[in-house]
């Protein structure tokens, strides 16, 4: 793990959410905290990141985007249900969408991939030999767009 991801991890706020339990505790159920999706994936393994205990209180980084996944039926033919939320920093959780069937996983990928990229703050570079790509036009209004920002 770099240096700059244990700094941030060190920084997130925990708060506790009480997560749902979708379908049947008899039955397959799991939540996960995910933090990135692998968009050649159309199933369950596309979403990465940790899992929680379904069913109870858990502490989840604020702003995260956490998926519930859970099974009812008979063991032979199992309806599947997911749903995505956005834990808030206050505790609750904003239901962001949910999907039943065997098509879940990619009914939802699009959607949590959105979730994920509205809440990833941009990370600012320091000079590299990278920024030789770029034009001396390009730079100056670049330049000129944040002096007018400051």
């Amino acid at each position: 793990m770099s240096q700059r991801a244990r700094t941030v991890a060190a920084m997130e706020i925990l708060v506790p959410v009480d997560v749902p339990l979708v379908g049947d505790e008899r039955r397959k159920n799991w939540a996960k905290v995910v933090t990135n999706v692998d968009p050649s994936k159309a199933s369950g393994w596309a979403f990465e990141g940790d899992f929680i205990a379904a069913g109870g209180i858990q502490d989840v980084p604020a702003g995260s985007v956490v998926l519930v996944y859970g099974e009812k039926g008979s063991r032979a033919n199992p309806a599947v249900e997911a749903r995505v939320y956005t834990a808030n920093a206050d505790g609750t959780l904003t239901a962001e969408g949910s999907a039943s069937g065997r098509a879940w996983a990619r009914t939802l990928r699009d959607r949590i991939e959105e979730l994920l990229d509205r809440d990833r703050p941009i990370v600012q570079l320091e000079w590299s030999p990278d920024l030789m790509r770029y034009s001396d036009e390009a730079i100056r209004e670049e330049a000129g767009r944040r002096r007018l920002e400051m």
